[in-house]
C-alpha cells in the first residue's frame, strides 16, 4: 500500500506540508533531485486511501485543482529527462499556485484517483481524532519502457495540458 501518512492532532506545524507531485523517477539520495517527465514515466495514478474519517480539520490532503495541466505544460517542453522536483518547486509547479483548493475529505474507504501530476500538500492536523492514509504509486504494468498507455486518459489529460 505504499507509504502510510499518519497524523495525530497537534497544536504544531508538521513540517512537511510543503506544496508537490510524486516524482517518479531517481536514484539521488535528494529527493529534491528526482525527476518527472511528460510521459509520467514510472507513475500512472497518484492514489489517497482514507483508513478513517477525514474532515476539514482532519489533515485532508491540500490539491490545486486542475494544477496537473499546468505541470503537463512545465514538462513537455523537457522530454524524456524531465524535471527535477527542485525545479517545478522552483516555477510553483508550472505556476499553478493561484488555482482553487480542494480536500480529500470523506469516510473511511474512500479512494481518490488523481492525476500523477495534481500539485498536493499535507497540513496540520486540528482535529480530535488520528487521520490514517496510504499512498500507493500505481506503477505502469505492461508497458515496457516504464511510460504511460498513450491513449490512457492520462495521457490524454497530459496532452490537454
Amino acid at each position: 500500500m505504499g507509504t502510510f501518512p499518519i497524523r495525530f492532532p497537534s497544536p504544531d506545524d508538521p513540517g512537511d506540508t510543503g506544496w508537490h507531485i510524486d516524482v517518479s523517477f531517481g536514484d539521488d539520495p535528494d529527493f529534491m533531485n528526482w525527476r518527472a517527465n511528460a510521459r509520467s514515466r514510472g507513475r500512472c495514478l497518484l492514489m489517497l486511501f482514507l483508513f478513517s474519517d477525514v474532515g476539514e480539520d482532519d489533515a485532508p490532503t491540500r490539491i490545486r485543482v486542475g494544477s496537473h495541466r499546468a505541470v503537463a505544460r512545465r514538462l513537455g517542453p523537457a522530454g524524456e529527462d524531465g524535471v527535477t522536483l527542485g525545479e517545478l518547486v522552483a516555477d510553483d509547479f508550472g505556476g499553478s499556485g493561484d488555482r482553487a483548493q480542494a480536500l480529500a475529505t470523506g469516510p473511511a474507504g474512500t479512494v481518490y484517483l488523481c492525476h500523477p501530476f495534481l500539485v498536493h500538500a499535507a497540513q496540520p492536523h486540528r482535529g480530535t481524532r488520528p487521520r490514517f492514509m496510504a499512498q500507493p504509486p500505481l506503477l505502469p504494468a505492461d508497458w515496457p519502457d516504464g511510460g504511460v498507455d498513450p491513449d490512457s486518459v492520462i495521457a490524454r489529460a497530459v496532452r490537454t495540458g
